[in-house]
């Protein structure tokens, strides 16, 4: 009895992925967790003078991850932040307030130069009392 040997068909034949047995959601929570980036520059240039020139940089990773590479700006965005919005209310208060109160300043600052000094002021009136 002899048996014929034939090759693998395709079918039969599968390719190993770095990925294999992972599920989207394994392949989502290891990018998240360790943080991916993308980037990439597109120029668009005429013979030798450069007409457009795109430079393109994308980090995906998770608010955990990012905050401890040090990314943080969305806590400060007062478009994304209800305490940033908050806060930029509070300067824009105290800024008003800074000007009002510089206004008085210069208000007393002229009345004070208008006025006599005051030593002579108390001279004056003991010159009136004797």
């Amino acid at each position: 009895m002899t048996q014929s040997i034939r090759p693998p068909s395709a079918a039969n034949r599968s390719m190993p992925t770095s990925t294999a047995g992972s599920t989207l959601a394994d392949v989502l929570e290891r990018v998240l967790d360790k943080g991916i980036v993308i980037a990439g520059d597109i120029s668009i240039s005429v013979g030798s003078t450069e007409l457009l020139s795109i430079r393109i940089r994308l980090l995906v990773a998770s608010v955990d991850k990012a905050k401890e590479m040090g990314i943080n700006w969305w806590e400060t965005d007062p478009y994304l932040s209800s305490q940033a919005r908050t806060l930029t209310e509070s300067n824009q208060m105290l800024l008003e307030q800074v000007k009002r109160l510089e206004a008085e300043m210069r208000s007393l600052k002229s009345l004070v130069a208008s006025q006599p000094p005051i030593a002579e002021s108390v001279n004056a009136e003991l010159q009136i009392k004797e």
